[in-house]
């Protein structure tokens, strides 16, 4: 019996949970814990799937799923994330922002591509030495709760800060900051109101070449700071670690 534990019942949370229901990912049971109880009786309301929720983390753990997903936020990630590795349960954290402040073996942590892609790439040239790494974000205002009406830069500087600084909007920074350390990658961030979806372009300069990504995904429509991808990268992280249990 394969169970699946999920911390947080969000946007992300509830993607993930509609995937097992329709089967793209192979499990028997799924547990779920909210610090919002009436968002986890809202998820199992909208499955037939078997849901059991649970009153704390401490009682996730004693149902012993063979993966956790985190997708609550960073500061669950920071409170979890060295209880579920010290459980020795594998992980997959979304809020990857997290992880860059947290001093945890991660041999069972494991972090989805997210809104962007091509990380396969980016790390096999990480190892030959990298340059110069530049992302830059654009998201309508909506999502920084903004009007602006021009294109209008609400941040530049490191990785590391523009996922503290916007921590529900900037994982993907983190995600590429992991990827690349210890190399560091400037980060701007763009409110443009002539865009819908969330955009991120990559310029990476590395020993033996440059690489130039983009990426524009259409936000989750129940959270504006999320890329419906980051959604779809967990489950087929899921469905991979599920493979090998």
């Amino acid at each position: 019996m394969k169970t699946v534990g999920l911390i947080g019942c969000g946007a992300i949370g509830t993607v993930l949970a509609e995937a097992i229901e329709r089967k793209l990912v192979v499990c028997d049971e799924l547990v779920v814990f909210d610090v919002d109880r009436a968002k986890a009786e809202h998820l199992k309301a909208a499955l037939n799937f078997p849901v059991t929720i649970v009153e704390s983390f401490e009682e996730l753990l004693q149902r012993k799923p063979e993966v956790i997903v985190e997708a609550a936020s960073q500061q669950a990630a920071k409170d979890y994330v060295p209880r579920v590795v010290a459980a020795g349960v594998e992980l997959i954290v979304l809020s990857t922002g997290a992880l860059l402040d947290l001093d945890v073996d991660l041999s069972r942590v494991h972090v989805p591509s997210g809104a962007i892609g091509g990380l396969d790439a980016i790390s096999n040239a990480a190892l030959a030495g990298v340059e110069e790494v530049v992302l830059a974000s654009r998201k309508n205002p909506r999502a920084f709760e903004k009007n602006n009406t021009q294109p209008e830069i609400v941040y530049e500087g490191t990785a590391e800060e523009a996922a503290r600084q916007f921590p529900r909007a900037m994982n993907v920074a983190a995600t590429l900051a992991l990827t690349v350390k210890p190399a560091r990658v400037k980060v701007k961030v763009i409110s443009d109101p002539n865009v819908e979806r969330n955009t991120h372009e990559i310029v990476l300069k590395w020993k033996f070449g440059e690489m130039f990504l983009r990426f524009a995904n259409d936000p989750h429509p129940d959270n504006l700071h999320t890329s419906a991808l980051a959604a779809w990268s967990a489950i087929r992280l899921l469905q991979v670690l599920l493979e090998q249990v």
